[in-house]
Parts: C-alpha cells; structure tokens; sequence
C-alpha cells in the first residue's frame, strides 16, 4: 500500500500520513546514519520532516539540514521546527518571547541550510507571555517570507480558539495544526482538542504514537527497561517513571494479543490505528535505527477495522488515559483577566 497523502489542516499543502521525527539525529543516531533514515523515508513517501531549536541543542537541525542538502530533495519536503525550549543561558533565552522567536528562527534557518521554514511551531504554551505577542512575531516571520506556516506544539483547546481569536482581532497569520501527544494509552485529546481541531479546520499531527517506546514490545512487566532504551535513562526521573504504572501495562498486554493476532508488531498496530483515528493527519515517528523504521514503514499496511476499534475501546474507553502524556502549562496566567 502506497503512502497516504492528507491536507495540512485547511492549508493547500499536502503531507504524507506518517512524519518522520528527526529528535534522535545527531544526538543517539549517528549523522552518517541519519543521513541514510532520511533518504530511505523520503523514497518511501514520506515529505513531512519535523524537528526542533532544542533536540540535542541545535544538532538535530544541522543533521536535518545537512540530509536535505546532500541528497537535494529540499524542495521536496514539508520542514517543520520548533521553538520555545532552553537554548542558552540566561532569562531570555526560552520562551514564546519575541525577542526568543525572531533569534532562534534565524538560527534554526542557518542550522538548516535553507532560506524558509515550511512550518514553525511554539513547542509548548507559556501562559506568563500574551499569545498576542506570541503571534505578532510569528506574522512578521510570516510575512518577511522565512515562514510558511504556524502551528503549536502541546497546546490546550481553550489556548487554540483563543489564538483564533487574537489572530483575527489583529488581522495576524493563524495557527494552522496542532501537535500533541496522542497514542492508545493517552486518548484525552479526543475530549476537546480533536472536536475543535475538526471545527476550526487544525491539522492534528500526533508526537510519541508510539508512548516513547512503551508501544513497541519491548519493555515488560516486573523488568527494568533494556540498557540503551529511552526508559532507561529515566530511570532517576519520577515523573516519568510514573508513566509505567500497572494500568500501562494492564493496557499493553491485551494491545499486544491483539497485535499478535493480526499478525503485525504491537508498533505497526499501534501506528495504523493512530493514523485510522478521525481528526488526524500525520502520526510522527521517531526511529533510532533503520530497523525500526522499517518496522514503522509497515504501519500503512495494516487495516484497522471497525473490530479492533471496538476492542482497542474496551481496554482504553475514548477520552481516557492509562498513562499520562497530555501534559503543559494549560492554566490561565494568574494575571491575565
């Protein structure tokens, strides 16, 4: 079966169902290696590549931009980047500020190598900044031509519809997608963000389908995580130790037999079934090797059908979680008014 292609949202541009997440290169996967899980993407259909200012601090970015360069397919490509995490040290170097925004585009367009940016994300909400200033920056960048398009990273509904309104108050460029965390063991964007992204015509573009991992096979119940698994470097981290709880587990086990059943890996299942949900356009991966992209790659093979829906809301209702993902700065400012 041959990639899909979607609408971006209610833009004119067109993406492939699956994104290739570019977080792990330069960092745990080699540039050599990076170069190569490019490459072999791109010829499988995927277009749509996204990465951020923040993932190993600017390397992934320069990989990212360095594929595109050997390989000459820029102009093939959707190139999506984010902003808001800590580049630097000092107040200023964080944030939905404009001074942070307008800087580290620029940055992020040298890191690149490329003259604009296909979709520029705010990588998580900051209540303390008014997202009228927020949005102002993004319009110029917009509108000077190193930016397509806008989007968000883990954002609220009720943040959303508040910077529809803004943007129209103002006459700015809107945000066109939205990515959130989204998978078979956290369902809660089905509550609110899905109905308005639907509504308000967002693309959704899932990050960590896969749970970082936990829908992979890999890790087991009563086991410590493999030693060059991600869970294993969280291992002093409670918070997200928390995210391996009994239900998670509870959960993975039946997905797996379901998996089993249809003769697929739990990740390739997991995958298609993300890709099947209404409202969404693009799942991202995240590979670390060429073998597990090959295993992702498979995922639009696999047919959901209306029985592995019902069963997968038996062992995960619709709009629940098991594990906790869905998580940012969802507040109000205690100021704002």
């Amino acid at each position: 079966m041959a990639m899909e292609i979607r609408p971006l949202g209610r833009t004119g541009v067109k993406v492939s169902s699956l994104t290739l997440g570019c977080m792990m290169f330069g960092g745990k996967t080699a540039p050599g290696d990076s170069y190569d899980i490019i490459d072999r993407s791109l010829d499988a259909g995927i277009n749509f590549l996204d990465t951020a200012n923040v993932y190993s601090i600017g390397r992934s970015e320069e990989v990212t931009g360095e594929a595109l360069k050997r390989n000459g397919r820029r102009h093939e490509v959707v190139l999506a980047t984010k902003v808001h995490g800590k580049m630097g040290e000092g107040p200023n170097q964080l944030g939905n500020s404009r001074r942070h925004i307008i800087e580290q585009c620029e940055q992020s367009l040298r890191r690149l190598q490329t003259d604009y940016i296909d979709l520029y994300q705010i990588h998580r909400p900051e209540p303390g900044i008014p997202i009228d200033e927020t949005l102002r920056a993004l319009d110029d960048l917009v509108r000077s031509g190193k930016v397509r398009y806008i989007g968000t990273s883990t954002y609220a509904a009720w943040q959303l519809v508040e910077s529809l309104w803004v943007s129209k108050e103002y006459n700015l460029n809107r945000f066109v997608c939205e990515q959130p965390p989204y998978h078979l063991l956290d369902r809660r964007i089905e509550r609110e963000l899905v109905p308005m992204a639907q509504t308000y015509g967002f693309g959704v573009i899932p990050w960590s389908p896969l749970a970082g991992g936990m829908l992979t096979g890999k890790y087991r119940r009563g086991q410590e995580p493999p030693e060059d698994s991600r869970w294993a470097a969280y291992a002093n981290n409670p918070a997200m130790r928390r995210r391996m709880s009994d239900a998670m587990y509870d959960a993975v086990e039946p997905l797996e037999e379901l998996a089993k059943e249809k003769g697929v890996t739990l990740s390739q299942f997991a995958l298609a079934w993300c890709m099947s949900q209404p409202g969404i356009t693009s799942p991202i991966i995240g590979p670390r090797t060429m073998d597990q992209l090959v295993d992702n790659l498979k995922a639009v093979d696999v047919e959901i059908t209306p029985a592995d829906m019902k069963a997968v809301d038996h062992i995960v209702r619709p709009g629940t979680h098991v594990s906790a993902y869905y998580e940012a700065e969802f507040g109000p400012h205690p100021f704002r008014v």
